[in-house]
C-alpha cells in the first residue's frame, strides 16, 4: 500500500503548506499603461528574492515592478533606460532583459530572481529568441514585453546563513518545509524507507514500475544501477 508522502501532502494546498500570500506586498507585474514612469519607493517583500519598486505611471497607475540593478528613488524610467518596459520585437539583439512575459499582457513570468538576466539573441519576424539564465534559448512572441537591465540583489546567495535559525526564519517567511530530511530518517507512516531501524531501508531502492504513487520512491526506472566498472 502506498503512503502519503510529504510532497503529496504539500500538493493538496492546505493551510499547513500554503504560502502566506496575505503578508506579501503584492504581485510584481509590468504596468498596463505605456509611457514613462517614476520610481516612488524601493520595497522588500518576503515573497520575492529581489527588491521591488513602486512606480507611478503617466496615466496615474501605481504598479509594483521588480527593481533593476542601480535604480534609485526618483529615477525616471524613460524609453530604453534600465527598468523600462518594452516589446521584445523593439529591442536590439544583445540587450539584457528580465521579467519576460510568456504571453503578451500577462505581466511577466520568466527571469525574476535576484541577479538574473536574459539576453536577446535573434529576431525572425514575429519570433524573438532569448537566452535564459539556464543557457537555454527560448522563443517568445515579439509582442511579449520585458524590462531592460539586470535584476537587483546580485550576490544574495553568496552571503552564508551562518546558523540554522536564520535559515529557519527565511524558509518560514514563505512557509517552506524546513529542515528537509532523507526518507530513511522518517517514521514508517511518512515514507516507505522509514521505520525504527535507522538507516536501514529494508526494501529495494528501485521502485517497481506499477507501484502506487506513495511507494514510487528511490530509483524510478533507472537505466542502470550499481557501481560503474
Amino acid at each position: 500500500m502506498g503512503k502519503r508522502l510529504i510532497q503529496q501532502r504539500r500538493g493538496r494546498g492546505t493551510g499547513t503548506y500554503k504560502s502566506p500570500g496575505h503578508r506579501f506586498i503584492g504581485p510584481a507585474k509590468h504596468p498596463l499603461s505605456e509611457g514613462d514612469s517614476t520610481v516612488m519607493d524601493i520595497l522588500h517583500c518576503a515573497g520575492h528574492s529581489a527588491p521591488l519598486m513602486a512606480v507611478s505611471c503617466e496615466s496615474g497607475e501605481i504598479a509594483l515592478q521588480i527593481a533593476p540593478k542601480g535604480v534609485a528613488i526618483g529615477d525616471n524610467l524613460s524609453d530604453g533606460v534600465s527598468g523600462s518596459v518594452k516589446r521584445l520585437g523593439d529591442l536590439a539583439e544583445g540587450t539584457l532583459v528580465y521579467n519576460i512575459e510568456a504571453r503578451p499582457g500577462d505581466g511577466g513570468k520568466f527571469v525574476r530572481s535576484s541577479g538574473a538576466f536574459a539576453r536577446v539573441v535573434s529576431k525572425n519576424g514575429n519570433i524573438v529568441r532569448v537566452k535564459l539564465p539556464s543557457r537555454v534559448e527560448k522563443t517568445f512572441l515579439a509582442d511579449c514585453r520585458a524590462a531592460i537591465g539586470v535584476v537587483a540583489g546580485n550576490g544574495r546567495t553568496e552571503k552564508p546563513f551562518m546558523k540554522a535559525g536564520n535559515r529557519f526564519h527565511r524558509m518560514k517567511a514563505r512557509n517552506k518545509l524546513y529542515p528537509r530530511v532523507c526518507g530513511i530518517s522518517m517514521n514508517a507512516v511518512d515514507h516507505p524507507f522509514g521505520g525504527s531501524c535507522s538507516h536501514v531501508k529494508g526494501r529495494p531502492t528501485q521502485a517497481p514500475r506499477n507501484a502506487p504513487p506513495g511507494r514510487k520512491v528511490g530509483k524510478i526506472a533507472p537505466k542502470r544501477t550499481g557501481r560503474k566498472r
